[in-house]
């Protein structure tokens, strides 16, 4: 079982995140990422990005669920004054 621990070390590892935040119950999970890794891109590329980071946890059947908000920091600090 995957902990939203987990999930957000993986994250961190692959992304440079300015903010990241992971909940969850062990089978749906919910994260918050903030990278300018995302700039420029679509809310699907964004995604594909993440869900990328994650396959093999996917393919192996650990990680069943996760949505995601993906923001840039320039929208990020917008939407947060």
């Amino acid at each position: 079982m995957m902990l939203p621990e987990t999930i957000h070390a993986i994250i961190a590892e692959a992304l440079p995140c300015e903010h990241l935040q992971v909940t969850g119950d062990g089978q749906h999970f919910a994260a918050l990422i903030v990278s300018a890794a995302f700039a420029g891109k679509s809310r699907v590329q964004r995604q594909q990005q993440v869900n990328q980071v994650l396959r093999s946890h996917f393919d192996s059947g650990e990680l069943h669920a996760l949505s995601m908000t993906t923001r840039t920091p320039e929208e990020w600090s917008a939407l947060n004054g």
